[in-house]
């Protein structure tokens, strides 16, 4: 016999008495319930067994995934398909292995208070992340929903807004959301600033500018000012060329190869968050500025590492783009990359030097794609006139790698 599906519940501060009945009766007809302690505190005494989640969750998550027999109810807040647990377990067993009731998002009801069309919401979970992934929302005019836990979750989100120039958004912390405790308390980020909130609040917020403060887009090709770097990073106007030709998508995973400051990897994050990215880099002051710069601008999760290619490109998963910035010219780099890749997969490599160069004419023979010289001027000063001053032409390999 098949296994009985794993009954996942969302259930909000109104406990019990905000579940419809056939949440209740999946509730009920539960031989053992997980949930937080809190959750757990919100149901009638039943006959299943209670078990609170442990820290850390997976151990408890593994075996959840392993069992076959016995019927499993998990409670999440709220929407468990929108963040957390539902969404993870619908990873690991598919939707054949779940039966799920949602309840009221904290993003639904928020926007539901504050009159906000959901479809014109943006939602950012800093749950178990830092509170630094709110930075790639932070554009004026940008309505932002985020998820924030513990009592300080506020403050922290209100100290991000305040580093990077938002300190006048419009910030609404809403507390026990749907239940009978429910508190709305409105402020600004710059005023909100080390007040503890409940432990089980949302945070909405208008995205609102100092005067004259400059603000960072989601298009490739940020200012290389945005970064922390020490002359090794490539510049704004082919960073965006390359972006171009990498084409972050949904789910996919970059290897940034050499990674420098960590640009290459950090934009194509910011272009699509679903995607993945490890970065490479084997100095490692340059490793631990680019950690940095992930954090500074809003993709805590880029995955860096201080090591060296090829030989820590063994055991990384299969990428869909690889781009090799620095270190081009190191004996098959680029054929280890080139066979890593997965079918679709884009590769694409910059050169600066005539060694390098060459080596991207000789991949270019054996695997085809485009071969492009870029040069760029700015016009700077020139005593009391201006003159184009041109950067040093980069040669640009891009191939796609077809199925076999």
């Amino acid at each position: 016999m098949s296994a009985p599906p794993i009954v996942i519940v969302g259930i909000g501060a109104d406990g019990w008495a905000g579940l419809a009945e056939p949440a209740r009766a999946a509730v009920l007809a539960a031989d053992v319930i997980v949930g937080s302690q809190r959750q757990l505190a919100l149901l009638p005494e039943s006959g299943a067994a209670r078990r609170p989640w442990p820290s850390p969750i997976e151990p408890l998550i593994d075996e959840l995934c392993a069992s076959n027999g016995t019927h499993t109810c998990v409670l999440a807040s709220g929407d468990p398909m929108l963040h957390g647990i539902g969404a993870t377990l619908a990873r690991r067993l598919g939707p054949g292995r779940l039966q799920v009731y949602p309840h009221p998002s904290a993003l639904a009801l928020a926007c539901a208070r504050l009159g906000w069309p959901e479809a014109e919401v943006e939602l950012v979970s800093a749950v178990g992340r830092p509170a630094d992934v709110l930075v790639r929302a932070l554009q004026p005019g940008r309505r932002v929903v985020a998820y924030a836990s513990g009592t300080a979750g506020a403050s922290e989100l209100a100290r991000v807004l305040c580093a990077h120039g938002f300190g006048p958004s419009r910030m609404v912390v809403l507390e026990q959301l749907g239940g009978p405790a429910e508190r709305i308390v409105e402020s600004t980020a710059k005023e909100w600033g080390e007040r503890a909130a409940d432990a089980l609040h949302t945070v909405a917020i208008e995205c609102r500018v100092e005067p004259g403060r400059s603000w960072l887009p989601r298009t490739a090709g940020l200012p290389d000012g945005a970064y922390e770097h020490d002359g090794q990073i490539t510049k704004r106007a082919i960073r965006a060329v390359t972006l171009a030709a990498l084409a972050p998508a949904p789910g996919q995973l970059l290897w940034d190869v050499g990674a420098g400051s960590g640009s290459i990897g950090i934009e194509w994050l910011r272009a699509e968050p679903s995607a993945r990215a490890i970065a490479l880099e084997s100095r490692s002051e340059r490793a631990e500025r680019a950690v940095r710069n992930a954090h500074a601008l809003g993709v805590p999760q880029l995955d860096v590492r201080n090591a060296k290619a090829p030989d820590a490109l063994a055991g990384l998963d299969a990428p869909d783009a690889v781009f090799i910035g620095g270190g081009v010219a190191e004996p098959g780099l680029i054929d280890r990359c080139w066979g890593a890749l997965r079918p679709g997969g884009r590769l694409v490599a910059n050169a600066v030097t005539l060694e390098g160069e060459q080596v991207l004419v000789d991949a270019h023979t054996r695997y085809g794609g485009e071969l492009t010289r870029l040069e760029v001027s700015h016009a700077e000063p020139l005593g009391g006139f201006s003159a184009w001053r041109p950067q040093l032409p980069i040669v640009q390999w891009s191939a796609r790698k077809e199925p076999a």
